[in-house]
């Protein structure tokens, strides 16, 4: 049987636009390299669907178009030897976007990408737009895949993308209304090869974007040149100048979509956004300007702020036990996530380590150290943090943490943790590193930490 389309990849994009694109008629082929029972077992049940084939073997013949998954490197094999015939390799979230565009009436697309916190931004900006009565959902690396909203029933209007690395290395035509970046630093190295490339893809999400909001505060970004064509905004922890969103005191202030920018508009106070840390706050402004691109007002800006509650895993505080705050920020995957984190409090019992994807973590100690009163090093790449430690705070204390299993290692760890705290200060999980070393999941890495926190701080009387 000839197939129209490629799959690569059965994690959670893949099966999505599987079970899309079958909907939609087309005949397509899986491919995994995983073989495992589990796999296995997944496979069986979207095999029931018709136009569906899945193998375990690399096919021979490739059809003219490949939609890839995420996690699949470009020097993968199968998509190097895909472009070396002449196929087509593109994400999911590019070919949602060409079917869409077919549509009488194409939904509104605005984007957000970074290094950080864009989960936490995109789910603001959705919480805005419900505000404002706006039918809007986000998607992309958050909630549905991109290509099951498109091609679903729900009545929708806007789409809040979140987009990682991956996805925009694969989606050269995409074509945004806004785009925004967050923050850019070392990040997945591993997986673009250097950080330039890693900056050139976050930067596709730009390419022909009507709008472009980057933060000014972003060393790596003010050096960005961008079409002639292109209206910027820029948003900033610091006053707004004209043509900006920024902060006056307590308000969060829009001098940029407003009819007149000598003139501000107050959209929002601080104490609307929980937590107040900095990284949040520039999370909020980033969700103002998107909001304020699609023409929502302040009064529902305020309110939506007010709606959010922060996900798991993003500075959730587990507990408060004599005098002692256990923090949970297993999202914190690498330096400049934990660099965020370590700013939000002093005296810190800092919980770190695990895959580092090629990142340094030299800038990250050197800089926050002087918020360290003890370290607790978990996981592969731990030496790193550790020799960082030794070059600049050799006066911290250090403590290798290890376990049999996760759930022993986390016992360890929150009983070590548990020593050394007093009164004042926060015992932090935020890892600068990805997880998959000793964990599914960073979200199993938080999980656990809660979960043993709350058994071994509960029972201490």
């Amino acid at each position: 049987m000839e197939h129209e389309i490629l799959v690569a990849g059965l994690g959670v994009t893949g099966a999505a636009t599987a079970k899309a694109l079958a909907k939609l008629g087309k005949s397509i082929l899986v491919y995994e390299e995983d073989a495992s029972a589990a796999m296995k077992s997944k496979a069986d049940e979207l095999k029931l669907i018709s136009n569906i084939d899945i193998t375990f073997v690399q096919p021979e013949i490739l059809p003219k178009l490949i939609i890839t998954s995420p996690g699949w490197k470009p020097n993968h094999p199968v998509l190097i030897s895909a472009l070396s015939r002449g196929c087509e390799v593109i994400s999911e979230v590019e070919y949602a976007w060409r079917l869409d565009q077919k549509k009488a009436k194409p939904k509104i697309w605005v984007g957000l990408t970074g290094t950080n916190g864009k989960t936490t931004t995109v789910s603001m900006t959705e919480a805005i737009f419900l505000a404002d009565g706006k039918r809007a959902v986000a998607c992309g690396n958050i909630g549905k895949t991109v290509i099951e909203v498109v091609t679903g029933d729900e009545d929708i209007d806007y789409l809040i993308i979140e987009l990682s690395s991956f996805q925009l290395h694969w989606s050269e035509h995409l074509r945004l209304q806004s785009a925004a970046i967050l923050n850019i630093a070392d990040d997945h190295l591993d997986w673009h090869g250097s950080f330039n490339e890693y900056l050139s893809a976050k930067k596709r999400i730009t390419n022909g974007a009507n709008l472009v909001i980057i933060n000014r505060d972003d060393r790596n970004l003010n050096g960005i040149e961008f079409q002639n064509d292109q209206k910027i905004v820029k948003f900033t922890l610091d006053a707004p100048r004209p043509g900006e969103i920024g902060v006056v005191e307590e308000l969060l202030v829009d001098r940029a979509f407003v009819d007149d920018p000598q003139e501000a508009v107050a959209l929002a106070e601080l104490s609307d956004i929980n937590p107040q840390a900095p990284h949040n706050v520039a999370n909020a402004l980033a969700a103002m300007a998107l909001a304020r691109s699609c023409g929502v007002d302040s009064e529902s800006i305020a309110k939506g702020l007010r709606n959010f509650a922060p996900g798991h895993h993003r500075i959730e505080e587990i507990a408060n036990s004599n005098g002692i705050r256990w923090i949970n920020d297993s999202k914190a995957t690498n330096p400049h996530a934990a660099n965020a984190s370590l700013a939000a409090f002093t005296s810190i019992i800092w919980l770190a380590g695990g895959l580092a994807k090629g990142a340094d973590m030299e800038d990250l100690v050197k800089n926050k150290a002087s918020r360290l009163k003890a370290v607790l090093l978990i996981g592969t790449d731990r030496e790193l943090i550790s020799d960082a430690l030794t070059k600049y705070a050799p006066e911290i204390p250090k403590f290798l943490i290890d376990g049999v299993s996760a759930d022993q290692l986390m016992e360890n760890l929150i009983s070590k943790s548990m020593e050394l705290a007093a009164n004042g200060d926060v015992v932090l999980l935020a890892p600068a590193c990805a997880s998959m070393d000793q964990f599914t999941s960073y979200a199993h890495r938080g999980d656990l930490f809660a979960a043993k926190v709350k058994e071994l701080i509960g029972s201490k009387k």
